[in-house]
């Protein structure tokens, strides 16, 4: 798992972007799915519920490209982290899994507090 540190723009991103552009790569389609049972419709539903909080830009380990992540319900309500980038606007998610104890406890505190 990778370590993020939060970025204020990627919140102010999150709640003020209104529609979500998706692009999936080949390799990551089914990677999710098969690996964390996160299917491809729930990983657009956690931006698309805009329910999620923002994580941050990802710092460890290094990637060639920015690495950005949220955790948010999906619209069966399971809590799920979304690794992703972003390419000429367009959401390009890496990878979903189901959030960790870690990461659910930091929803909910931010959820509570806002």
């Amino acid at each position: 798992m990778g370590q993020f540190q939060f970025v204020l723009w990627l919140a102010y991103w999150y709640s003020q972007t209104e529609s979500f552009d998706f692009e999936w790569d080949a390799g990551n389609m089914a990677k999710s799915t098969s690996k964390h049972g996160v299917a491809l419709d729930a990983m657009e539903s956690v931006f698309e519920l805009k329910l999620a909080v923002p994580i941050g830009r990802q710092v460890s380990p290094a990637a060639e490209e920015e690495r950005l992540c949220v955790v948010g319900p999906t619209s069966e309500g399971q809590l799920v982290s979304v690794v992703f980038t972003l390419r000429s606007g367009r959401v390009r998610p890496i990878s979903s899994r189901p959030a960790s104890k870690k990461e659910r406890r930091l929803y909910e505190d931010v959820r509570k507090a806002t």
